[in-house]
């Protein structure tokens, strides 16, 4: 093989003529984990809005939430990005979209990678919580409601906690998904990981040693998760359920 390995090409100079090639790197890295953490936030606090909708007994908000998760479900990720990137802001009524458009071009780039993996990402969320709800036994809606809560209070302190605590593995899943996708929001400039990987090999031609450091980030990544949410998991494990002991 031909191929001239060069593993210290991560810290020479940067073309830039700021740090090094290592530096665009972790630049790359603190990048995907922000923007994934702010659209899992997003993600799970209007998943789990739209979950209870989709549960409750009012036929309009059941309707509303299903048609919310078909739409965000079904439409590719890379076509939803293109939209909040390039359509939304033409359509932006009282001046927003103008407002957005003059805003630094990084932040543009951030706000509608979040935004877009938000959304989409809630939209599997709504399912997991939805499940997680209809799973539990009817008696303990009725057994809140005869204790005198509200149904809004029912779910709050009855149905919620349980259906939590029942969703956390198929919920790591998707934590670990948002963190892979956003890997195609390079696609709007975003310098997040894989896209730094990609300059790197534009101004180095060191292919091989700049995808095997992306990948072994993204790794990095994944165990972190999966040992951060294993604990969270043995913590909340439910006694008789799946999965429980």
């Amino acid at each position: 093989m031909s191929y001239q390995w060069n593993w210290g090409i991560f810290m020479s100079p940067a073309a830039s003529g700021e740090g090094s090639y290592l530096d665009w790197m972790l630049s790359g890295l603190q990048t995907t984990v922000t923007l994934s953490l702010s659209a899992w936030i997003m993600a799970l606090a209007l998943g789990s809005l739209m979950g209870v909708l989709r549960t409750v007994p009012h036929k309009g908000l059941s309707f509303l939430a299903a048609s919310y998760v078909e739409l965000f479900r079904n439409v590719p990720l890379l076509v939803q990005l293109f939209i909040w990137y390039f359509v939304l802001p033409e359509l932006l009524p009282f001046g927003l979209g103008d407002a957005f458009k003059q805003m630094n071009p990084l932040t543009q780039q951030f706000v509608s990678a979040m935004v877009c993996l938000g959304f989409f990402t809630s939209a599997r969320v709504c399912e997991q919580v939805r499940s997680g709800i209809n799973a539990l036994p009817r008696g303990q809606k009725n057994a809140g409601l005869a204790l005198g809560f509200t149904l809004a209070q029912t779910y709050r302190y009855v149905l919620l906690p349980m259906a939590f605590r029942l969703v956390v593995p198929p919920l790591t899943s998707e934590f670990l998904n948002i963190f892979k996708n956003s890997a195609v929001c390079s696609t709007i400039g975003l310098l997040e990981l894989a896209a730094q990987g990609r300059q790197l090999v534009d101004y180095t031609a060191q292919p091989y040693e700049s995808f095997i450091a992306v990948t072994a980030l993204y790794l990095v990544i994944n165990v972190v998760v999966m040992s951060l949410m294993r604990v969270v998991e043995n913590k909340t494990r439910v006694p008789g359920y799946l999965g429980g002991k």
